[in-house]
């Protein structure tokens, strides 16, 4: 079977759940207040600003509107909820064995931000009314086994190698679902984080390909 790519699958779950989303409102009004950054949204690394797309800083910290949301919002939400648990699984798989420096920074910032990202994306989900429950098991496209397996067996002089090589890819994943959702969103304020996860996991990619 082909893989799919992470906008076929964004699409596919589309079909099936776009008749159970309600109509969306995607009036900035209609959405509550953002809350104040938290830390762990806040960790930036190098020039590129890695970190950005903290939760905190995109307001995911505030609830959704159950009406404010369609089901390409809901769809993208549980998507990325997915593909955050294997990011957090991939630098925690590596971290006590990574050598460089700079490389064990980046992987430390990335996961300070994708769980508090994640934490705040699972809060989301259960306010978002009926698509959710269709939409919370299409989680293609986050990257397969065989990657952790790669990681897992790499010889320790490699392992740094390997982390690169398997992150770059995971959040270049990423990047393109958020574009995706930029384009097709409804809901204002979860376009808004995609847009920072689009800008942070790009910014992440260029650094791991550059690092010696």
């Amino acid at each position: 079977m082909p893989r799919r790519t992470p906008l076929a699958s964004l699409v596919a779950a589309l079909l099936l759940t776009g008749a159970c989303a309600g109509s969306p409102t995607s009036s900035p009004s209609a959405l509550p207040q953002s809350a104040p950054a938290s830390p762990a949204g806040s960790v930036a690394v190098g020039s590129a600003g890695v970190g950005s797309a903290g939760a905190g800083s995109a307001g995911v910290g505030s609830s959704v509107e159950a009406d404010a949301m369609s089901g390409i919002d809901v769809v993208f939400l549980s998507t990325m909820v997915g593909h955050s648990e294997r990011t957090l699984q991939i630098v925690r798989l590596a971290r006590d064995r990574v050598r460089d420096e700079a490389l064990r920074t980046l992987a430390a910032a990335i996961e300070a931000t994708e769980a508090d990202e994640l934490a705040a994306m699972r809060g989301w989900l259960p306010t978002a009314g009926p698509a959710a429950s269709a939409a919370v098991h299409h989680h293609a496209g986050h990257g397969d086994d065989a990657a952790l397996d790669r990681l897992r067996t790499a010889p320790d002089a490699d392992v740094d190698r390997v982390l690169r090589e398997v992150l770059a890819d995971h959040q270049r994943s990423a990047a393109d679902l958020a574009r995706s959702q930029v384009g097709v969103g409804r809901n204002e304020r979860v376009r808004d984080l995609a847009r920072r996860i689009e800008q942070s996991r790009a910014a992440e990619v260029e650094l791991l390909r550059g690092t010696p």
